[in-house]
């Protein structure tokens, strides 16, 4: 249960010193935030004596409202939370920030949260009444020095705020980075120091996207839609023209947290919890022992691409069942039926292909206690919402894969929150892709059990070795990415390449790099629901591999970074009911880590068991050593990863 303590230290009058500056200090002290308001707030942040960003504008500009503020008073307290977060990074955790809020002119209110890890604000409402619109929101990120920065670029040229949000970062000392719009979360390098740009709390309101200038980073948001097309191809809805605002209210309310993670270590940043924690609490009612995270046998990735059988494989009752089968076999706990179960021409997901009989489907599905999830696109769901979610819950479908959002207005985000609750009202498990990255709403609506918003595995099917760099981003995001919550990078390719071999293949794609860096996905993701993205025949002929993966967990207790450098290396440890998992990745330079095991309880020895690169791995992706051992907290081994490579090993009691 989350048990919140809330103690209340200081409130007092500025109006007569409108301009002083406020203090607010980390709980350990070594965060300090000083807020000054002269027209706008400005804010500094400093790290143990150390001037991180300076004079930082902040202002929510509303309709019919002066827009210029001046100081009222200040109100301070401590939060201290205790958070059940059971498919999160770790399974229970405390959070304690202190808080100062500052009352301004104009109906408003600013509040600022000191962590021991970060600085948290957001603009709240009092006294309005009515419907008002917001015209803007100035955040600003004025950095002290010049920073090498690592912004995630829109991918869309002509229209940037419509897009997937997949892009691999793009590294540069601010001053010299592109002034193109890039979605968060993004992270500057500042004295040593690695600051992350988070949002959390994301409702009824546009999502921010940020822009280089001087220097700086500034706040830019989608306008609030006004007039839709759709796509023709998937009856996809986007966005033709807009209103000159970018959100619509009505009444008091507090907008988005913006969070500046602080990271004095890289392998601080996988950990963070501050989205999390910041988001709203669980608003599913009831029991949640329907939310059951699991690995998927995912049909898209490979092509539908299973051999060795006596029937034309594809989208029919035949395949499906094979993949059924070969779920069951292995003990998965789902198979998704992505595009083209239904026409997606159409736009009418209540109407199944005649080459499929999905209730028979799903019913074979059930007595081999498998679940069935179904791609639909996020607009065709929500215009037909309850009686897909009455249908296809009544059928014993388990969930939805929603894809295509690709937009970050607040109807879109309107969109999301309305689906993540209804379906939560008929017991069903939603993976959102084409989307945004999740930002606390899976505290919110723990039925959403993944989010894609990454570089994922689909890129590997048409994207040249010599244009993307799969290794450097697979050690990069877990650090950036990672901090906003689930990712659904779809992994488990087995068709591995070196970086020379590498090409581009639709229907039987390779992976960059080595079968343990694939290996080492599941351990290293946080990703509730994860699927074997290839095809189970090549699971079936690579069965000690397939083995391994699934034999492991795909929600953890505890989690530990023990190791890395981001865009370099990373080696991720993560506990279940007493046993330990243990994963490391490398970009392509090849190298030897030592793992040292002082992360696990003193006075217990494990049984090993390592998936490791083979000594021909340089050469052949494929090639792979297993090996079983004994280790305990005052072990210490030593493992080379191959270019590209990596390694995941089980500890069991």
């Amino acid at each position: 249960m989350k048990k919140y303590i809330i103690v209340s230290l200081l409130a007092v009058s500025l109006s007569a010193y409108s301009q002083k500056k406020q203090t607010l200090l980390s709980p350990d002290g070594k965060i300090r935030v000083d807020v000054s308001v002269n027209g706008l707030v400005s804010y500094t942040l400093i790290d143990n004596g150390d001037t991180l960003m300076r004079d930082s504008k902040l202002g929510l500009q509303l309709s019919e409202s002066k827009n210029t503020y001046r100081s009222g008073s200040v109100k301070r307290k401590t939060i201290e939370e205790n958070i059940n977060a059971p498919m999160y990074k770790l399974a229970n955790y405390k959070e304690k920030a202190n808080s100062m809020t500052i009352t301004l002119n104009n109906e408003q209110q600013v509040e600022f949260r000191a962590f021991n890890n970060g600085v948290a604000y957001r603009f709240i409402t009092k006294g309005k009444k009515g419907k008002y619109t917001v015209q803007n929101e100035i955040s600003e990120f004025a950095f002290h020095n010049d920073t090498k920065a690592w912004l995630p670029y829109s991918t869309n040229e002509k229209n940037p705020k419509a897009m997937a949000f997949q892009a691999t970062y793009h590294v540069t000392p601010l001053s010299e980075a592109k002034s193109i719009e890039a979605f968060l979360p993004a992270t500057v390098e500042c004295d040593g120091r690695k600051l992350t740009l988070i949002e959390s709390d994301v409702e009824a309101y546009p999502g921010m996207f940020i822009k280089a200038s001087d220097g700086r980073l500034r706040s830019e948001f989608a306008k609030y839609p006004k007039t839709f097309d759709y796509y023709p191809w998937r009856r996809q809805k986007y966005v033709t023209s807009c209103e000159d605002y970018i959100a619509k209210c009505d009444g008091d309310r507090s907008f988005p947290w913006r969070i500046v993670a602080v990271s004095r270590k890289d392998t601080e940043m996988p950990v963070n919890t501050l989205a999390y924690s910041l988001a709203s609490p669980d608003r599913v009612e009831g029991d949640h022992g329907w939310i059951k995270p699991g690995k998927v046998a995912w049909d898209w990735w490979n092509d539908w691409g299973i051999s060795k059988v006596d029937f034309k494989s594809g989208i029919n009752q035949q395949t499906y069942k094979y993949f059924i089968d070969f779920a069951a076999k292995n003990r998965l706990q789902y198979v998704v039926l992505d595009e083209g179960w239904y026409d997606p021409k159409s736009g009418d997901m209540l109407k199944v292909i005649p080459d499929l009989d999905l209730p028979k489907l799903v019913k074979y599905a059930e007595s081999k206690n498998i679940g069935i999830i179904l791609w639909t696109v996020f607009n065709v769901l929500d215009s037909q919402l309850d009686a897909a979610c009455e249908k296809y819950s009544k059928m014993g479908v388990k969930g939805f894969k929603v894809d295509f959002l690709d937009r970050y207005d607040q109807e879109g985000v309107d969109m999301i929150h309305r689906i993540a609750d209804r379906c939560a009202k008929s017991k069903l498990l939603l993976d959102y892709h084409g989307i945004f990255p999740p930002n606390g709403i899976n505290r919110t609506y723990p039925n959403i059990l993944n989010f894609e918003s990454v570089f994922g595995m689909e890129e590997a099917k048409w994207s040249e070795a010599d244009k993307v760099d799969m290794p450097l981003y697979d050690v990069t995001y877990p650090f950036i990415r990672g901090m906003s919550g689930f990712v659904d990078f779809t992994p488990g390719g087995f068709r591995n390449a070196t970086r020379k071999d590498f090409k581009p293949v639709y229907s039987n794609p390779m992976t960059m790099g080595t079968r343990c860096h694939q290996l080492a996905n599941y351990i290293i993701d946080d990703s509730p629901l994860t699927m074997l993205a290839d095809n189970p025949t090549i699971y079936e002929d690579e069965k000690e591999c397939t083995d391994f993966i699934t034999s492991l967990p795909t929600v953890f207790e505890k989690m530990e970074c023990v190791a890395g450098e981001m865009g370099e290396y990373i080696v991720m440890a993560r506990e279940e009911k007493g046993d330990w998992y243990v994963a490391g990745q490398t970009n392509w330079t090849d190298r030897d880590i030592t793992v040292d095991f002082g992360f696990l309880p003193s006075g217990k020895t494990f049984k090993a068991q390592l998936m490791c690169d083979g000594a021909n791995a340089d050469r052949v992706a494929t090639d792979y050593t297993r090996k079983e051992m004994t280790v305990n907290s005052s072990t210490k081994i030593n493992i080379h990863m191959a270019s590209g490579g990596g390694f995941a090993m089980s500890l069991k009691k």
